[in-house]
């Protein structure tokens, strides 16, 4: 397994319970923010979008 500074995409972000999840996950290449949410058997991942519906993008040290 790759180590976390190899990683693509790192959970910054996770709440819920089993049959419910909500999770923000960091594209490391990019620094663009997504929301995944997942709920019995369907989930969904999209792009973070902040009030003017760009992407979260965090700065890249």
């Amino acid at each position: 397994m790759a180590k976390a500074e190899e990683l693509r995409f790192v959970k910054i972000y996770s709440q819920g319970s089993m049959f419910q999840t909500t999770e923000i996950w960091l594209d490391t290449q990019t620094g663009v923010q997504y929301l995944y949410h997942m709920e019995g058997y369907a989930g969904g991942f999209t792009p973070l979008l902040d009030k003017d519906g760009k992407p979260v993008v965090t700065p890249r040290p």
